[in-house]
């Protein structure tokens, strides 16, 4: 009774879920296999088109750098943020997540101005002397990946601190009273404690810079083309909707893959962690 309880209270939102998220997806994949070339000639020109194989590469290794400088970045300010006094705690998370407040199409607007040839950046390292004229910066992979950092960095630390806040001090303080160096405590005791966060994080970085669009169109532009951007030329300026279809199905496929090997990851790092 308390099992037949506790899925009837649930049947409304899943079936909320099945119908708002499932069921679009499911519909977007399956008009991909009712072309007349056959039910793989979408999948067969999209990877038989070395331009558009480039840009899934790009796009795969520009999510992999920015979710592994992203993990980096978060894990060692999310300790410190963890490991901070009570008042000061609060300040660091408010500074954290004020960034978040803000849209993404105005934190990139903002990364515009500061890499342009005239930008903040370029005129600093010119009054300085470094450099003799402006870099170009923008419609760079570097651009993009730094753009993605600033703006996923957010989720990693907040991820991250309740995890790390949760790893109790007395163990911390015995694996030294034990004579281990802080190296071994931190392979050890803290790293294996914090695998949850680490790919609960690596895994919101990841889908999140895989399937971004503002970023690279604004910093990237049609030289750092990826896959989000090239959804985007298809569906709404070539009016090619089965050739979005099909990106937007091999984004799908890709991500749940990424999910699924971060989770395997994680199980062989710390079996009991996840």
């Amino acid at each position: 009774m308390k099992r037949f309880a506790g899925w009837t209270l649930a049947s409304p939102a899943t079936l909320l879920v099945l119908l708002g998220l499932v069921a679009p997806v499911a519909a977007t994949i399956y008009t991909t296999f009712g072309t007349p070339g056959g039910p793989f000639a979408t999948y067969q020109a999209f990877f038989g088109s070395g331009f558009r194989r480039t840009v899934l590469i790009r796009t795969i290794n520009v999510s992999l750098i920015v979710t592994a400088i992203a993990l980096v970045i978060g894990f060692v300010t999310a300790y410190v943020v963890s490991r901070a006094p009570g008042w000061l705690k609060s300040l660091l998370i408010v500074a954290a997540v004020f960034p978040l407040l803000t849209g993404v199409v105005v934190r990139s607007f903002a990364w515009l101005i500061i890499l342009g040839r005239n930008g903040i950046l370029n005129s600093t390292l010119v009054n300085l002397g470094l450099i003799e004229e402006p870099l170009s910066m923008l419609y760079t992979q570097g651009a993009v990946i730094v753009a993605m950092v600033y703006l996923f960095v957010p989720l990693m630390i907040l991820t991250l601190v309740g995890v790390l806040e949760a790893i109790p001090d007395d163990l911390i303080q015995a694996s030294a009273s034990l004579g281990a160096r802080p190296s071994a405590t931190f392979t050890q005791v803290i790293l294996p404690l914090a695998v949850p966060g680490l790919i609960v994080g690596a895994v919101l970085v990841f889908t999140g810079s895989f399937t971004s669009y503002a970023t690279p169109q604004l910093l990237g532009g049609e030289q750092v083309m990826m896959m989000g951007t090239l959804m985007y030329q298809q569906a709404m300026v070539t009016f090619d909707w089965v050739s979005a279809s099909t990106i937007a199905a091999i984004m799908v496929v890709i991500t749940i893959a990424i999910v699924l090997a971060m989770t395997r990851i994680a199980r062989r790092l710390n079996p009991m962690a996840v």
